[in-house]
């Protein structure tokens, strides 16, 4: 008969030792994103899936905060990340490390998510914009590639950390994630 894992059962690693563990090559920036629950479920999904770091940029709250907190569970403990106010210099300091930026956008050139090959030898970066106003427009002209997510019912956009769950799996199953 099946049954639901206790905590306990489940193997999770502690913090210590998530910083010491390879991480996928994959950097999530948040480009004034303004809810903490975002934030937070940001963080707690990096967490699962062992990616680099996330970026915080503009307004995007900061860690530590009750709020965030609440989502994200503990991950801004295990997850690096770092604030950037400018938007384009974090893209910078990405692009100097070799890593492809990718906006999760619906703008005129992006293509389906679906449709976009990962490669295993690369590093990515994927930037998740404002609720209202999706990636800033000054970002804009920097951004290597937007992808977007087929959807299929009435709403034209998914909640931030929805959309987030759903890209950082994409990237997570061809970068390398195990279990």
């Amino acid at each position: 008969m099946t049954k639901k894992l206790k905590l306990e059962e489940l193997g999770r690693i502690d913090v210590e030792t998530f910083k010491k563990t390879a991480k996928i090559p994959l950097v999530v920036i948040l480009d004034s994103v303004r809810s903490m629950h975002n934030v937070g479920a940001v963080f707690r999904t990096g967490d699962a899936f062992l990616i680099e770091k996330v970026v915080l940029c503009g307004i995007t709250p900061q860690p530590p905060h009750r709020e965030i907190h609440k989502a994200a569970l503990g991950a801004t403990e295990s997850v690096d990340w770092i604030y950037e106010q400018d938007i384009n210099l974090a893209i910078d300091n990405l692009k100097k490390e070799n890593f492809e930026i990718i906006g999760i956008e619906q703008t005129s050139s992006s293509q389906i998510i679906t449709n976009f090959e990962i490669n295993s030898n690369k590093k990515y970066a994927l930037i998740l914009g404002n609720e209202v106003d999706g990636i800033s427009d000054e970002a804009l002209p920097n951004v290597d590639i937007f992808l977007e997510i087929p959807q299929l019912g009435t709403k034209h956009s998914l909640n931030v950390s929805v959309c987030g769950g759903i890209v950082i799996w994409e990237f997570a199953k061809s970068l390398g994630i195990k279990k």
